[in-house]
């Protein structure tokens, strides 16, 4: 099977290698990929935008794919997945009026209801009054979320009564602005993918990711800065749970209303004391949780997600899961999370990449005269496996140690604490 994969970031690089392990996948392609996919796939950087329903079908059917797989969330809402198999080829992703359930937080609020997940109590605000109210009901701390796509950014926990309403009008600024007021859940988040073909739905192993730019959760709030897999401290039954209380539930009540979901469900999760609440849904692999939980995945990623988007989940065998540990440490530039600084120059990849139980998987790099540079603010996810998370920790930052990147920034505590034994990872 030929198979296009979606997208230029560390996620679609590490969909990209799983899919070149799996026996049944003759040749992988990316549009438009980047340097570190085109050791492994064959890039198409002329691809036009990737958020073009008419050019990504038009070049999936040009290239011969016989399945595509939409990485980011721009695409999916813009109804890229339907464009695809309105051409009659086999995709994996929802359908625009599905991956609402990313798009727009109120909309995915209103399923949590209708399905009865638990999840925090919220207020869809559209006037500056309707804010104030909110926040004064739910009081500190502040959780304040775009309604819309916010590439991860869009979301403010703060103590700080002004900068709550400060970015609300942010939000409520935008063409249709709303803003989504919640209740601040307490304790540790987990994320755990689930892949479902309408009806069917399976969970992957859990992963937990680290938001905050710098070490101990401190800073501004980015795209993900590592991540790690297993989660000793996970509650036990974790995923029998997820899936019979929230991710079937939802499942159900998207077929219900006749926009079925057949993709990723990412499940956000916060571990309270009242028991597990979802924070978020998204319509895609997460970033940089989807780099561990690929490289523990034993079971073929081609045939699971071709069986996925041809409904026929249901008859594939239990999935396989490599008996390791993964941690993901992310290389980020200069100036990110607010202003990144890009063009640095990448020096050491090839000694990474050298490494035993090392991946290095670019997301913000591009080819130059002089070698790969820095794009984009995330630049790196460096993967280490190994038997314990003590063990991962160790070979992911020796790979984090032979990149040189003037001005790189990363953090130092990634999976720390769960390595450490520590109850709440």
């Amino acid at each position: 099977m030929r198979v296009l994969v979606i997208g230029s970031g560390a996620r679609e690089h590490a969909i990209v290698r799983s899919l070149a392990a799996d026996p049944t996948v003759d040749a992988v392609l990316a549009a438009p990929g980047n340097p570190g996919i085109d050791l492994v796939a064959q890039c198409l950087p002329d691809c036009g935008p990737i958020t073009d329903p008419a050019a990504m079908s038009k070049l999936a059917e040009d290239v011969g794919a016989d399945l595509v797989i939409v990485g980011p969330e721009a695409p999916l809402v813009a109804g890229v997945a339907d464009a695809v198999r309105a051409r009659g080829i086999t995709c994996f992703g929802p359908s625009a009026a599905a991956a609402a359930l990313e798009g727009s937080k109120a909309f995915a609020k209103e399923v949590m209801a209708a399905a009865g997940v638990p999840t925090a109590l919220a207020h869809v605000c559209t006037t500056e009054d309707e804010v104030i109210a909110a926040l004064d009901s739910t009081g500190a701390p502040y959780v304040v979320k775009d309604d819309g796509l916010a590439a991860g950014k869009g979301v403010v926990v703060t103590e700080d009564h002004t900068e709550a309403v400060a970015h609300a009008l942010a939000c409520l600024a935008k063409p249709d602005g709303r803003v989504v007021i919640e209740e601040f859940l307490d304790g540790p988040e987990i994320s755990l993918f689930c892949i479902s073909d309408g009806t069917e739905v399976r969970a992957l192993v859990p992963a937990q990711d680290f938001k905050r730019i710098g070490d101990g959760d401190t800073g501004p709030n980015t795209g993900g800065m590592g991540a790690y897999s297993p989660l000793p401290w996970a509650p036990e039954g974790l995923e029998e749970e997820v899936l019979t209380r929230i991710a079937q539930p939802t499942i159900d009540e998207m077929r219900r209303r006749g926009t079925p979901f057949a993709g990723v469900l990412y499940v956000g999760l916060a571990v309270t004391a009242r028991g597990l609440r979802v924070v978020e849904f998204n319509a895609r692999f997460g970033d940089p949780e989807t780099q561990v939980v690929l490289a523990r995945l034993r079971t073929p990623l081609g045939q699971l997600l071709e069986a996925a988007a041809t409904g026929h989940l249901a008859e594939l065998p239990e999935l396989s899961w490599h008996a390791q540990a993964a941690v993901a440490v992310v290389v980020a530039c200069e100036g990110y999370p607010h202003a990144p600084v890009t063009g640095a120059a990448i020096a050491g990849l090839a000694e990474c990449g050298a490494l035993e139980h090392v991946q290095v998987l670019h997301a913000g790099t591009a080819a130059s005269p002089e070698g790969v540079i820095a794009a984009g603010g995330r630049v790196l996810s460096v993967v280490g496996t190994g038997p314990d998370l003590v063990s991962a920790r160790g070979h992911a930052y020796a790979g984090v140690a032979a990149i040189h990147l003037v001005g790189g920034q990363h953090r130092t505590d990634i999976a720390q604490r769960a390595a450490e034994g520590a109850v709440l990872g």
